[in-house]
């Protein structure tokens, strides 16, 4: 399936938990727009997500349209990555970075009439100790953020919510020791102390339209790695005021690498955030699936080809 007109059969799959989780209307401007939809399921929780997902693939549909924010939307890609079934991707949730990458509108009538009459592409999985990730994986400070972001300061502030969960966090934030390793001998060990963060990215995007690097990409089939030293606040508000295109990377003492896997181990060993959900923990070993996901994209999108 090379456009989203080819498919025969639409599943579309709502996280009534994300910021803009209402399932009528988005489904409403689905069926304006002119996808012919099959079958529709709100879930609230991980759990009614993992089987409603294996159920719609299980069903046949070529094409599962997910609604919600970027957690939902990469945990479903995981489940299905290497089926064949196209993902459409509704961004409904507070940062949307996936949807930023792919260059699909961020408004639902954009978003729906994209999945209407887009382009099929394939891109890249991220995995940590097996789990997805579509945009970054992280430790330190983003955990902090991601443990003081609430629903409610989300749903009243919107993305801003994460600029206010980083001033609290960073108040809070503990240095740490990390060790990258290479298992494919493309680097050499790098043993790191008083650390802010260390992060591993699949996409461009994350953090509410912050860049990972600014030649990051979600169709390269590379990890690029970053890790942001200790430092005075001053040099961190420096950092902070980078972060949007990615040139942060090339400041003094930030560590910049590009790799097909790694191992991050840390002192202590520290939670790991994906794509906004708190996953797995260190030690993390990191690969690429390349090509993993086919997706709807606008047809003016750079984003990614069809590799097939």
């Amino acid at each position: 399936m090379k456009s989203a007109r080819e498919a025969k059969s639409a599943a579309v799959v709502i996280n009534a938990g994300a910021r803009r989780g209402a399932a009528a209307p988005a489904v409403d401007t689905l069926q304006r727009a002119g996808l012919s939809v099959s079958s529709v399921h709100q879930v609230l929780s991980g759990t009614e997500l993992a089987g409603t997902l294996d159920r719609v693939i299980a069903d046949g549909h070529d094409l599962v349209v997910v609604g919600g924010g970027d957690g939902t939307v990469s945990f479903a890609a995981g489940r299905l990555a290497g089926t064949g079934t196209v993902l459409g991707v509704l961004p409904l949730g507070t940062a949307n970075d996936l949807a930023r990458t792919l260059e699909i509108p961020s408004d639902l009538s954009g978003a729906c009439a994209t999945l209407a009459d887009g382009k099929v592409v394939d891109i890249d999985l991220g995995r940590a100790n097996g789990q997805p990730f579509l945009n970054v994986a992280s430790v330190g400070l983003s955990v902090g953020v991601t443990e003081t972001l609430s629903p409610r300061l989300k749903r009243y502030l919107g993305p801003l919510a994460y600029g206010v969960a980083a001033v609290r966090a960073y108040a809070r934030h503990k240095p740490f020791k990390a060790r990258l390793e290479f298992p494919d001998g493309d680097h050499e060990t790098l043993e790191l102390e008083d650390m802010l963060q260390v992060a591993v990215g699949n996409g461009r995007h994350y953090g509410g339209g912050n860049a990972v690097s600014p030649t990051a990409g979600i169709d390269d089939h590379t990890l690029d790695i970053y890790a942001i030293p200790g430092a005075p606040l001053r040099e961190h508000v420096r950092i902070a005021r980078m972060l949007r295109d990615g040139s942060f990377v090339e400041r003094r003492g930030v560590y910049h690498l590009t790799c097909q896997r790694v191992r991050l181990v840390t002192e202590p060993p520290m939670p790991v955030n994906l794509d906004g959900e708190i996953a797995t923990a260190t030690p993390a070993d990191f690969t690429i699936d390349r090509n993993a996901v086919h997706v709807v994209v606008p047809h003016s999108s750079n984003s990614a080809s069809f590799d097939g």
